[in-house]
């Protein structure tokens, strides 16, 4: 694995600098960032404006506000390219997160901009839900005084492609808003797309502000963001770590193979919170890329380019190119490619297509398949290598310089052949302790603890999906908050998939954890659920809740964290009182004021 140089050896500041400036920002409001984002300006101005001219441009009295809905980081990232963009053309901008946008506020805006991912089935970011159910709602204002766009972040080879944005610009419209441009569905590989737009956008806001008319001038403003945070290590430069420790924690009878890893973080500086992901570029195994080269019956030696840059086939296999997830868009490129009457038929189908993607990984549609394409060709129906997010399962609070995870390692056999997951198989196979990674941190605005300590909490995961309650319990422990803390967890077997069951057991005994309510799937016939957990215990999850609990959720998408959902909708339509309408409303309004927060996957 080759090194790259550190970020912070190319900043104007040394890494204990960086690391005291995060540490200082890590807390502060958007309006106290806004207000330190004009305070440091004016120190520059006090200090160069004998050296530097200022930039005088016409501008627009219109702020434009970009809302940020993401789920992963793409969306965050792009919008923070167009702020950076905006304000270099002489724009008044406004960058905020869509979890932490004023909705209610949202007929006093004149130009609004969006950049949404969509989760799930056709979901919006967890961030942008309250958001998005307000637009749909008999509650949204009259924006006819409003012009927007809509940039949808989106993977093709699901059904319900970029349904978030197509959400958002449907609302949008139904409620006056005039569009600037029309939306853009953008794929996984969405960076050229997302340039093109930005420059169109460019040029139709200036054309707005000429045909205004209004003459004014204003030195270039200074953009504020708004719960969009920025770090030296990102997912573009990414920290290089160290391996410390991978070991595994379920028992020898598990179905499921769950790794603690810990990671060395140096003297980087680099700083996270509880609710945070950690982002983990990883290689494909050699063995598997050495077998679709067998497969294609190429040497690996033939040179391709992706993206202008050229490579060895071997080396891009590992290194650059996605094998271990296939999806709809390749199985449709590589139909065309091979002209396999079978998958040309197949594609036909988009279900048949996306089930097929699901259940048979690259090397297995390659064996089943046989072809030749050229190593180029190939090379172009694969998807560019993308890092893997996991929540962090440690606080920095106790574990100082190190990052810890909670890794479930994918393994399954398929044609015969034992496959493993790319991300998870590379941290729990093939980095050995003391071995090199390159990660980053991809902070979590919308997964975070009370800023009271003795608000209650109460924390509902399952599986792997305990991750962030480690590190909720290690951030209560060290900050002494006295708030009751309510553990729900549920997984197959108590004696084997118990995961940190003496740290739970510890803090149970030391009175910091309240309450655990346990579900094992697999110890009895009756299988039973995190969800059933909460119906037993409704009444008295319904005191938490009227008492100011903080609900958290952790876990799968479309399954457990929809189960509990309903769950939570039920108790409180029963103990609340309420009709289902009222019961979606107050939990609604929970989500608005982060009372219940989810993190789902």
């Amino acid at each position: 694995m080759i090194k790259k140089q550190s970020p912070v050896s190319v900043f104007p500041i040394s890494a204990e600098q960086l690391s005291a400036l995060q540490t200082i920002t890590d807390n502060v409001t958007s309006h106290q960032l806004a207000w330190i984002s004009g305070y440091l300006w004016g120190k520059v101005s006090e200090e160069l404006s004998t050296d530097i001219p200022v930039t005088v441009t016409a501008s627009s009295n219109d702020i434009i506000t970009i809302i940020s809905a993401s789920q992963t980081g793409n969306a965050r990232r792009l919008s923070e390219e167009l702020n950076v963009h905006l304000i270099n053309e002489g724009f008044s901008v406004n960058l905020i997160s869509a979890g932490k946008f004023k909705y209610k506020q949202l007929a006093r805006e004149k130009i609004i901009i969006i950049v949404t991912s969509t989760q799930g089935d056709g979901e919006p970011p967890e961030e942008a839900v309250a958001f998005y159910k307000y637009l749909h709602s008999e509650k949204r204002p009259d924006l006819s005084e409003m012009v927007y766009a809509v940039f949808s972040l989106g993977d093709s080879s699901y059904e319900k492609f970029c349904r978030a944005g197509i959400g958002f610009d449907t609302q949008l419209a139904k409620s006056g808003a005039k569009s600037l441009l029309s939306r853009v569905d953008a794929d996984v590989d969405y960076q050229s797309v997302a340039g093109e737009w930005i420059n169109e956008l460019t040029q139709l806001l200036k054309k707005r502000v000429s045909e205004q008319g209004d003459g004014q001038q204003a030195a270039t403003p200074v953009g504020c963001t708004g719960g969009i945070n920025t770090h030296a290590y990102t997912k573009t430069t990414p920290l290089t770590a160290s391996l410390l420790v991978n070991q595994k924690i379920t028992g020898r009878g598990s179905r499921k193979d769950v790794r603690h890893i810990e990671i060395s973080l140096g003297d980087s500086g680099l700083r996270y919170q509880p609710g945070d992901a950690l982002g983990v570029w990883f290689e494909n195994d050699p063995a598997l890329a050495d077998e679709v080269l067998s497969l294609l019956q190429l040497n690996g030696e033939e040179r391709i380019f992706i993206t202008g840059q050229s490579y060895p086939l071997r080396e891009a296999l590992i290194c650059h190119l996605e094998l271990t997830q296939n999806n709809s868009v390749t199985v449709s490129k590589y139909a065309q490619l091979a002209q396999n009457d079978v998958l040309l038929s197949l594609i036909s189908d988009k279900q048949a297509t996306v089930h097929y993607a699901k259940t048979t990984p690259v090397a297995a549609m390659l064996r089943m398949t046989a072809s030749q394409p050229s190593a180029q060709a190939f090379a172009d129906i694969l998807r560019p290598l993308t890092p893997r997010l996991y929540s962090v399962s440690s606080s920095q609070a106790e574990t100082e310089n190190e990052v810890h995870l909670t890794v479930g390692v994918i393994r399954y056999e398929t044609d015969g052949y034992a496959r493993t997951g790319g991300a998870s198989g590379f941290l729990a196979d093939h980095i050995k302790e003391g071995g090199d990674l390159r990660i980053f941190i991809e902070h979590n605005d919308n997964f975070r603890l009370p800023a009271d300590p003795a608000a209650p909490v109460i924390m509902i995961g399952a599986g792997t999906g305990i991750a962030p309650f480690r590190a909720f319990m290690q951030q209560r422990e060290n900050d002494n908050a006295t708030g009751k803390n309510w553990l729900f967890y549920g997984n197959q077997c108590f004696t084997e998939d118990f995961l940190y069951q003496t740290q739970w057991q510890r803090y149970v005994t030391e009175g910091l954890l309240t309450s655990v309510s346990l579900a094992w799937s697999r110890d009895k016939p009756v299988r039973t659920y995190v969800q059933d957990k909460l119906y037993e215990q409704g009444e008295e999850v319904w005191r938490w809740i009227d008492a100011g609990a903080h609900i958290y959720v952790c876990g799968n998408a479309n399954h457990m964290a929809c189960d509990t959902q309903r769950a939570l909708l039920d108790i409180i339509s029963q103990y609340g009182n309420m009709d289902s309408g009222s019961a979606d409303e107050f939990l609604s309004e929970l989500r608005t004021v982060r009372r219940y927060q989810r993190d789902v996957y």
